[in-house]
């Protein structure tokens, strides 16, 4: 983070693993040359799916 600048992962992401694990694979897809909007999908996704995985998500209440 550099400049002060505070950057955000996706919402529902607290721990600062899966925070490092945002940033490292947003980085990635960067440096492979996708675009900026596409990393930060790519890398929420991937976040996402390892928390759903991990069972780190609240389970949804269906309502009737």
């Amino acid at each position: 983070m550099k400049g002060g600048q505070q950057r955000m992962p996706p919402k529902g992401v607290k721990s600062k693993k899966r925070t490092r694990q945002y940033y490292h694979i947003k980085r990635s897809a960067k440096k492979s040359g996708r675009s900026t909007k596409l990393a930060k999908r790519i890398a929420a996704a991937t976040v996402n799916k390892t928390r759903k995985r991990k069972g780190e998500v609240k389970k949804k209440r269906r309502s009737r």
